[in-house]
């Protein structure tokens, strides 16, 4: 358990924390919200000490352990394989197997009454205490388990890390996190660098995951899927709803109503007290009252407001409409280098349809929209339809902004008939307030400048839109904005965002980019993936009656007796797995039962020897060396007897299957 007490932080005039006390308990799921700005990321970071704070204000149990997934990298990987990196995230557990390994070898060579005995029995037992549960030999699959859920393949495995980019490197970073398995799990936007099926795999993982979490994300459907409670950071303060997200916006809009009229009653109050004040001040009749009411105004707590949802509506900007075939590919083939990211790549859009693409990283997604908009070159036939005018977003836009631009200038500019009020409405509803809109483009940071190139693109005139992850650095309220826009949109989108919750409230058709071909699905994400887990479902009950046939084809058949010895050979492989470490505890315990044997025999020889209880301190301690030994052969029998169980149980499993 991890609990936070009168956290308080401020910046300036800016309070980010007032007075935060809170608790997070086993097991509980975590979804942390606010606004950008109001300290999640930096919550964070105090709970799991990489920011500093009084102390006393965080505490936890010592066995309550807590992993951090920043948002960004924050530190340099050596220079192992991809394995190799993934592999430390047990370096505590194989450090304490060879540790263990050695005192055996240390035990194996000393005499029985060497005083370093006991002392490494001793040990022993910590660290067989320490690895009880630790299945060291099912390391290497739960690593590659982890590994490819999130998207790497085997060629990868013995990569070195320093070949990978960002993207897949956070995605390491996450899978140590996962393969170290903390009580509290801190996860700051896991999904930004995850396609779709690292995401459903990742979703599915978590909702398994035994431990406490927090996680923050823009992902509405992310954290539905995947959190039973929310927090919510506004001015300063942190508020606890029960339920997910979609939970969490019901419920909150029924405490602002209250919230509200109680500010309005409060309101309604002072302004009668301040009425009463004026009017009477000058009247020593009434100076007592004054005084009393004004020492009532002094002393109330006020009020405030909690900062609600964006009111910002956006559309865009009217396009002469197209013709009804608004796009045509043939044939599409694109190679780099020797590979191959396009083989035939076939599609036909019309008026009004809006797309979601999808596909794993490195499937083509955004080589696909750059080819649309004429960035890339490639074969096959590609045609734009009678009167398309085509705009296009992707993360390379936000280095070709005019530096010495405001952001006012910037979008107002590229815009056609939006006011400047309608631009600064537009640019607050992508986070940039007030004087913030006189910042010049060269003085933003990455984040921001993507965010002023996405502006700019929305508001020039088009009928065909090619939007590449627009939502990567927007908050929740931000991206309903965009949202809204994109349903009320007349004309063609093609978009790619792993952000299922935004594009399902507008797309009506899933591009699938698979080995290279696309595939049309109709309806939106969640319909393809349902229409994918019934294809796979379909598909695995073909595979299974030919695979009992081949089982049951006869011994005659060479195909069958390979496929029963590889079926042998797993199994085996199967067994030694799970046997593997209950036999290496029963050979340990019967190695140290051996040994307290011995030493018992020794100490009852002694024993009975009467010149023994002449001497007191020497039979005091052997007597208590005696039930020592008597305690630690009682544990080591036990140690056995339930190794052997686990044995003869797993035996009799295989046996049966």
């Amino acid at each position: 358990m991890l609990s936070i007490n009168n956290l308080s932080l401020q910046y300036g005039a800016k309070h980010v924390f007032r007075d935060v006390s809170t608790q997070v308990h086993t097991g509980e799921r975590i979804g942390l919200v606010g606004v950008n700005g109001t300290g999640k990321s930096t919550l964070l970071k105090i709970m799991c000490a990489q920011q500093e704070t009084d102390p006393g204000i965080v505490s936890r149990a010592s066995w309550f352990t807590v992993a951090y997934l920043p948002q960004e990298i924050t530190i340099e990987l050596g220079n192992r394989s991809l394995y190799g990196e993934a592999e430390s995230a047990f370096d505590d557990i194989l450090a304490r197997q060879q540790e263990l390994e050695h005192i055996g070898e240390q035990l194996a060579d000393l005499e029985q009454d060497d005083p370093k005995v006991d002392e490494l029995l001793d040990r022993q037992g910590e660290l067989q205490h320490m690895l009880e549960g630790q299945d060291v030999f099912r390391m290497r699959p739960e690593i590659e388990k982890i590994l490819f859920g999130l998207g790497f393949s085997a060629a990868d495995l013995e990569l070195p890390v320093a070949s990978f980019s960002g993207g897949w490197i956070m995605r390491l970073l996450l899978a140590k996190l996962l393969l170290q398995k903390p009580a509290l799990l801190l996860l700051d936007e896991p999904t930004n660098h995850l396609d779709l099926d690292s995401l459903t795999w990742l979703e599915d993982f978590l909702q398994q995951y035994q431990g406490a979490m927090i996680i923050i994300s823009h992902d509405r459907s992310f954290l539905d899927r995947v959190t039973t409670l929310t927090w919510e950071l506004s001015l300063g303060r942190l508020t606890v709803y029960k339920g997910n997200y979609s939970h969490f916006l019901v419920e909150k809009e029924q405490r602002m109503e209250l919230e509200r009229a109680a500010y309005n009653n409060q309101q309604a109050m002072i302004k009668q007290t301040e009425r009463f004040i004026t009017r009477f001040r000058s009247k020593s009749t009434k100076a007592r009252q004054v005084q009393s009411r004004v020492k009532q105004l002094e002393k109330l707590e006020r009020i405030e407001l909690s900062e609600t949802e964006r009111s910002v509506r956006f559309s865009f900007p009217p396009a002469a409409a197209s013709g009804r075939d608004v796009l045509t590919l043939k044939g599409l083939r694109k190679d780099f280098a020797e590979k191959s990211v396009f083989a035939d790549l076939n599609l036909s859009l019309q008026r009004g349809d809006k797309i979601a693409v999808v596909g794993v990283n490195g499937a083509g997604k955004s080589t696909l929209l750059k080819i649309l908009a004429g960035l890339e070159p490639a074969e096959g036939e590609f045609h734009l339809g009678h009167n398309v005018v085509l705009s296009y977003f992707g993360q390379h836009q936000a280095q070709e902004l005019a530096g010495g631009q405001s952001l006012l200038d910037t979008v107002y500019h590229a815009a056609q008939d939006l006011t400047i009020t309608q631009v600064r409405s537009l640019l607050g509803a992508f986070l940039f307030t007030g004087d913030e809109v006189e910042k010049k483009v060269q003085v933003l940071s990455g984040g921001e400048k993507s965010r002023v190139a996405l502006a700019k693109m929305l508001v020039r005139p088009a009928n065909l839109m090619l939007l590449d992850e627009p939502t990567n650095h927007l908050d929740i309220s931000s991206q309903e904005v965009l949202q809204e826009a994109m349903a009320q949109y007349e004309g063609t989108i093609i978009v790619v965002s792993h952000n299922r919750f935004f594009v399902d409230s507008f797309i009506n058709k899933v591009l699938e980019i698979r080995d290279g071909k696309g595939t049309l699905f109709e309806g939106n994400v969640d319909d393809y993936l349902a229409q994918r887990k019934r294809d796979e479902e379909r598909k695995d009950e073909v595979q299974t009656p030919q695979q009992d046939n081949e089982v049951s084809a006869g011994p005659d058949k060479p195909a069958d007796k390979k496929g029963q010895r590889r079926a042998r050979a797993q199994a085996r492989q199967q067994l030694h797995f799970k046997m593997g470490p209950w036999k290496k505890k029963s050979a340990a315990a019967e190695k140290e039962i051996e040994q307290h044997e011995a030493r018992k025999a020794e100490l009852e020889q002694l024993m009975a020897d009467p010149e023994l209880y002449g001497d007191q301190e020497r039979w005091s301690a052997t007597s208590k060396e005696y039930s020592q030994i008597e305690r630690h052969l009682e544990r080591a029998y036990q140690k056995w007897e339930e190794a052997q169980e686990k044995i003869e149980a797993i035996e009799h499993e295989c046996a049966d299957n």
